[in-house]
């Protein structure tokens, strides 16, 4: 049996992910597929090239107040470079990251494994850095990528929690990650009621996915704004003890 994870998009949020997959590892549960969208593609990318989930959480922490549309694809070209990988078709272990070409409205996936069939909307020759800025290019905060006549955005449009992308790659069961929409009040910020839209678009688009999955492990992360670096910490530990809570379910899923 291969089991996959899906890990969904959500700015800062989605250092969660690393926290996940490093209580994963703490309980000897093995990845063997792997997919995520925007900020899920980031981790997903990161995991699949050989790096920890530790050293992952790490980077995050380096990286994320420097990010910005260019910078984000040079540094993810280097730190793929260090593990002697350039491009995504490079990568050993399967992977799927969506993004969305906004000029035709289709969804494309980035991939080091082409299906046999329709197999159109596949890249497999593209860098990893422009690959990570296309997935996670947040619409009204960065440009569009450019690509070979595509103008890609975050993958998060079409495709927040690819399930059945990670399905494709070969798993036969997959755990599904999401985040916990949080509640809105008269006191709410702006900030707030964003990333509560945001969660409800993201869930709504991916309700199917979701229900395809065999386990959604869904993380609070205590209103955590999109690009809230404040809460790295916080998120990473919602993301670990996600799992932790979950455990039993979780392992009842690998029988």
């Amino acid at each position: 049996m291969k089991l996959g994870l899906a890990l969904s998009g959500g700015g800062i949020r989605g250092i969660a992910h690393a926290g996940v997959l490093k209580a994963l590892e703490d309980n000897n549960i093995k990845i063997d597929v792997i997919g995520g969208t925007s900020a899920g593609g980031i981790i997903a990318a990161l995991y699949a090239m050989g790096y920890s989930p530790y050293y992952i959480y790490v980077l995050f922490k380096r990286y994320a107040k420097k990010i910005t549309g260019n910078k984000i694809e040079t540094i993810f070209n280097q730190i793929a470079e260090n593990k002697g990988i350039k491009k995504i078709k490079d990568i050993k272990m399967p992977i799927a990251i969506p993004t969305v070409d906004i000029s035709d409205t289709n969804k494309y996936i980035f991939t080091n494994k082409i299906p046999k069939k329709n197999n159109d909307n596949y890249i497999e020759d593209i860098s990893i850095g422009k690959a990570i800025r296309a997935t996670s290019c947040f619409p009204g905060v960065f440009s569009p990528v450019t690509y070979k006549g595509h103008m890609f955005l975050d993958g998060g449009i079409l495709d927040n929690v690819p399930v059945e992308e990670v399905k494709k790659q070969g798993a036969n069961k997959v755990i599904a990650v999401n985040f916990a929409a949080d509640k809105i009040d008269e006191k709410s910020k702006m900030m707030d009621i964003i990333m509560r839209t945001i969660d409800c678009m993201g869930n709504k688009i991916s309700e199917n996915n979701i229900k395809s999955s065999d386990f959604l492990l869904t993380v609070p992360t205590d209103k955590t704004g999109l690009l809230d670096v404040r809460k790295l910490d916080s998120c990473y530990e919602y993301g670990y003890k996600a799992v932790v809570d979950n455990l039993s379910e979780i392992k009842n899923i690998l029988h």
